[in-house]
């Protein structure tokens, strides 16, 4: 087990950090859920005695109290100048999401973690200071750091994962490209930031599950791996060009929204730099697909039965006929 039953503990109060700072009516709560979900996912990180585990407790402690501290001094600054209280603010909650140019640490810490930790780290840990950075889009400096720093992480995420072997690195990498659009989301409006992260939590939630399941941290070991199980063979490719955004996935719904948007906006110049970055991400998640295909397409058509067809589990299954055909679903049309 990665979590010992005695650490839903600090589950339950990292939830409630999160909590706590989305539902705050002043600044000095959200710090206060901040510093509660901090200290709740060090715990959390540090649940065995390694010292990659260890190394990543401390490097994100000292990124995160460093954000904190500049929050905290925005406060005295407020006394005179508030406009720069304001971006000291959303600057440190940049450092806290790990958004370009802030990024350098997000990978490193990543890849010091076990799957369960790096999937609260790109999922649960994004959603309150995503939430503190929606209520700053009252002026228009605001906003410009904001697109500007969207802009950034889309091209860091997609040319920083280009050379990348380690699997835990390359989602990290792709998280801070996805954190480009819902920074654009954040600046469109509530509603298509919500969709996006809510969709793309579900589409890396099933990624993490495959190559948990597959116990895979680096490309041989995903190559390894795949020739033992066809199920896995078959469904790791998939559920990872659905978190690229290719259509006829899941994974292209969010971004097909934002898409319309944009367009119907005249935001050009952003859409073509975030098309542009995705189509790079989609370069290295092929580097996924295509030696899974097809070092294993022989052995798959001259080995596959039945039985090893359906001896994965249930919710793996279903993950992946949502993410394949998600694009099926009614969703675009409600919104």
């Amino acid at each position: 087990m990665t979590f010992p039953i005695s650490y839903l503990f600090f589950f339950f109060t990292l939830i409630s950090g999160t909590t706590l700072s989305i539902s705050s009516t002043s600044w000095f709560g959200a710090w206060l859920g901040l510093e509660l979900n901090l200290l709740s996912f060090i715990p959390l990180i540090t649940t065995k005695l390694c010292p990659y585990l260890s190394e990543a407790a401390i490097k994100y402690f000292l990124i995160q109290a460093l954000a904190s501290t500049v929050l905290i001094m925005s406060a005295s600054v407020f006394l005179y100048a508030q406009s720069v209280s304001h971006i000291m603010i959303l600057l440190s909650l940049l450092l806290k999401l790990g958004a370009a140019p802030f990024h350098f640490w997000f990978p490193q810490v990543t890849e010091g973690l076990s799957w369960p930790q790096a999937f609260v780290l790109l999922t649960i840990q994004k959603l309150a200071p995503m939430f503190l950075i929606s209520y700053l889009t009252f002026s228009n400096m605001l906003m410009s750091i904001i697109m500007i720093s969207a802009l950034t992480s889309s091209l860091a995420g997609a040319i920083g994962g280009l050379n990348i072997m380690k699997l835990r690195k390359l989602m990290a990498f792709s998280s801070i490209n996805h954190m480009s659009w819902m920074l654009v989301g954040i600046y469109m409006g509530d509603m298509y930031w919500l969709t996006y992260f809510s969709l793309y939590s579900f589409v890396s939630g099933s990624v993490v599950v495959l190559l948990y399941t597959s116990q895979s941290l680096t490309m041989s070991n995903l190559l390894n791996q795949s020739k033992k199980n066809l199920m896995m063979n078959m469904f790791i490719p998939m559920n990872i060009l659905s978190l690229g955004g290719l259509p006829p996935f899941l994974g292209f719904i969010p971004k097909w929204i934002m898409i319309q948007y944009m367009a119907c906006n005249s935001m050009f110049f952003p859409l073509l730099i975030l098309l542009v970055s995705s189509l790079i991400t989609l370069y290295f998640y092929l580097r996924l697909f295509v030696p899974m295909t097809l070092l294993s397409f022989s052995y798959f058509t001259s080995n596959v039965k039945l039985k090893s067809l359906f001896s994965s589990s249930f919710p793996l299954l279903s993950m992946s006929f949502i993410n394949m055909f998600g694009i099926l679903f009614p969703i675009p049309f409600m919104i």
